[in-house]
């Protein structure tokens, strides 16, 4: 397999967020998405959540993760070197649906126009910017049986916006290190696709000169990272090991995070980005599919503090 095509699409987005509850709201209540896994943080010693949103299945690319920081009271800084929104698609014909949907919900909502794709702009409670990206031709399913009716669901993540200060060191990574390809402009944004391309795969880059640096560390309001998909155990070692040929020395070793491993690099505009490989059993590895979501699910590192993790952890109706 050639290097320029390891990289395959989005696998999940993770951000840190404010509390659990408005979090788990959101997503499950405003957009509409299935709660797949809740569980907990496997870095450190300070137990947090860690649910995954998505649909049925909590399949590639329809992922999304969050950490609930505020009762950590950990704080994370806007700026560049990090992601700054996520895109996520929805059919086209739906958009007046959702511009009326988040309204009622109390969301302000603003219009915009991207690379000839019409788009909803809304932040989620914590200020994490989000956009609605209307796609005529996405056919990734969405969650069956949420709040959203599955004709106006989300299909998934559309893609990310990655704020740089200069542009040129992300443009070879992403051409050489992480297999992008159709590279367009519009205005300040620099636009790649990885794997086939399409909705799923998106990296958009703004250069913001005058923005300050943003914060790496966990802490609320910005996000984490952006997970790709690669086939298999093999092939994310070849990434890594390209990387590292290539001179990216910040690049991790293989992390078990339970339902998928993960390789980390630290991209050179900023950014942090994996590459992921699933589990056969995915979520199912410890709950059946009529129970995905449902209740706690202690990671292995905590198993024998499960009772102190519950009695920590912020109470949680769902």
């Amino acid at each position: 397999m050639s290097v320029n095509t390891f990289i395959q699409r989005h696998h999940h987005l993770t951000l840190n967020v404010g509390t659990a509850q408005e979090d788990y709201d959101f997503h499950t209540q405003i957009l509409g998405l299935k709660s797949v896994k809740k569980t907990a943080l496997y870095d450190g010693d300070k137990p947090v959540y860690h649910f995954y949103y998505g649909n049925d299945t909590g399949a590639e690319s329809t992922l999304i993760t969050c950490f609930p920081f505020r009762q950590l009271g950990r704080k994370g800084r806007k700026g560049t070197g990090q992601i700054k929104a996520i895109a996520l698609s929805v059919p086209v014909s739906s958009l007046p649906f959702w511009a009326r949907h988040l309204g009622e919900h109390g969301f302000a909502v603003s219009e915009a126009e991207r690379f000839g794709e019409k788009l909803l702009k809304l932040q989620h409670p914590c200020g994490i910017e989000y956009e609605l990206v209307g796609i005529a031709d996405d056919v990734r399913r969405p969650y069956s049986n949420g709040k959203i009716p599955s004709e106006y669901g989300i299909r998934g993540t559309h893609g990310i916006t990655v704020s740089v200060r200069d542009a040129e060191n992300s443009e070879g990574f992403m051409h050489n290190g992480w297999n992008g390809h159709m590279r367009r402009t519009d205005g300040a944004y620099i636009r790649y696709e990885v794997g086939t391309g399409g909705s799923g795969t998106v990296v958009d880059f703004l250069c913001e000169p005058d923005v300050p640096q943003g914060s790496w560390e966990y802490g609320e309001g910005v996000v984490h990272h952006c997970a790709f998909q690669v086939e298999s155990l093999d092939v994310q070692s070849q990434v890594k090991f390209h990387l590292e040929g290539m001179g990216y020395t910040d690049v991790s070793e293989r992390k078990d995070r339970g339902y998928f491993d993960s390789v980390y690099v630290r991209t050179p505009g900023g950014a942090l980005f994996e590459a992921t490989v699933s589990k056969p059993e995915g979520f199912l590895v410890d709950e059946p599919f009529d129970q995905l979501g449902r209740s706690l699910q202690v990671p292995p590192f905590f198993a024998d503090r499960k009772a102190e993790l519950v009695g920590f952890l912020e109470p949680l109706r769902y």
